[in-house]
Parts: structure tokens; sequence; C-alpha cells
């Protein structure tokens, strides 16, 4: 499956500090667990990219029209 594909996939995301000082990501779906750790500098790398692709995608739809 690739990022442009959509899934009937249902996750759940949860995402805070760890006591040793990680920021960690969640994820939890069909019986999967995936906790994944990361330094504080790469969690704020992340989420400059999903700040970027959430730009990306707004700049890609079409824009909603008014009632």
């Amino acid at each position: 499956m690739g990022i442009d594909k959509q899934s009937d996939i249902s996750a759940n995301l949860q995402i805070g500090p760890t006591s040793l000082g990680m920021v960690r990501i969640y994820i939890e779906a069909e019986g999967v667990e995936l906790p994944l750790d990361f330094e504080p500098e790469e969690a704020e790398e992340i989420a400059e990219e999903l700040r970027a692709a959430a730009a990306r995608a707004r700049a890609a739809t079409p824009p909603k029209k008014k009632r």
C-alpha cells in the first residue's frame, strides 16, 4: 500500500512524552500495537513534516462550497 492509497483499516493514535524523555507515537490497529519512540528533536522534525504535508493537502483540495 502506498502513501496515496485509501484504506479501510482504522487505527488509534496516541502521542505523548515518556518517562525517559522521549516522545512516543503509539499506534494500535487490528491487533497490532506499535510504540515508536523519538528524541525530542526528531519529534519536532516529524511535526514540521506533518505541517508541511497538511499545507500541501490543503492546497490540493478544492475549496468547500458555502451553503
